[in-house]
């Protein structure tokens, strides 16, 4: 047993020695570069800054624009204003009628007094206001005018004791039929400018040449040839109209100041003289 325990305690020391040798044959350990130090995701602390991505799809082809004060984009272009209203303010005139102005369908939609003064009142007053007053007549209108302009737009037309209203529909009111309408023909009209004609609230929509022909025109095309209506000035038209005992008037197509440079009105300006149409060519009605 003594033996034994010998045998043991001489194995135990062999290994103790064996393992302090191998532990002694190991290099020590040399002393290194500090490892990175770990910071929290705070505001405080340092973030690793992302790669700048290029945009994807059609904006890819386009320059790229660094942000910042510096390469702010400028502002677009804001869209032209469209005219303001002019007021409208009650007024009241009375005068001669002098001669009445008519539409291309040959309805009376507005007279001119002998002081002047341009009066505009709907179409379908037309045959009870012809049937009232003849030119000479004495004729009292109130209704609306745009400032210190020449035109008004009638409310009531008075003469001989009787007056005609522009009285608006009672509502739900079942609309009147539709006025017969005489057929359009294709006309041409030309002299110098005796009249500017104008809305109630001053925008010009057509003419009165000194031949007593009225040609009529949507105010945006009255903006378009401003310069070219002045009282006086030349006026060569094309359009459709009708001929009546009232007078004559036509929607113009095609306008200019001589018959060689008449412009298509419906299409917008051009430059330079435009071909007359070839004798017979077909002209759409407007």
């Amino acid at each position: 047993m003594t033996a034994f325990r010998f045998s043991l305690r001489a194995s135990l020391a062999a290994g103790l020695v064996a393992a302090a040798g191998i532990a002694a044959a190991q290099p020590a350990v040399q002393p290194g570069a500090p490892a990175p130090a770990v910071f929290p995701m705070t505001d405080a602390a340092p973030r690793p800054q992302a790669r700048p991505v290029p945009p994807r799809g059609p904006a890819a082809a386009g320059p790229v624009i660094a942000a910042g004060p510096a390469a702010a984009m400028p502002a677009p272009m804001a869209a032209p204003m469209p005219p303001q209203p002019v007021p409208m303010a009650q007024a009241s005139v009375s005068g001669t009628l002098a001669r009445w102005l008519i539409n291309p369908n040959g309805e009376a939609d507005g007279l001119l007094l002998d002081n002047g003064t341009q009066v505009n009142f709907p179409p379908h007053l037309s045959a009870d206001l012809t049937a009232l007053v003849q030119a000479g007549d004495r004729v009292e209108v109130t209704g609306w005018r745009a400032g210190d302009g020449q035109a008004m737009q009638a409310q009531q037309i008075a003469a001989k004791g009787r007056a005609v209203v522009d009285t608006p529909p009672n509502p739900g009111a079942v609309p009147p039929a539709p006025r017969a309408m005489g057929a359009l023909a294709a006309m041409n009209a030309g002299g110098r400018i005796a009249r500017v004609l104008t809305t109630g609230r001053g925008d010009t929509n057509g003419v009165l040449l000194e031949d007593g022909t009225v040609v009529r025109f949507p105010p945006h095309v009255g903006r378009m040839i401003a310069g070219l209506l002045q009282p006086g000035a030349p006026l060569y038209v094309q359009g459709w109209g009708t001929r009546s005992n009232l007078g004559t008037a036509l929607e113009a197509t095609r306008l200019g100041a001589t018959p060689q440079s008449l412009q298509d009105v419906l299409a917008g300006p051009v430059s330079g003289p435009v071909d007359l149409p070839r004798p017979g060519a077909p002209r759409r009605p407007v």
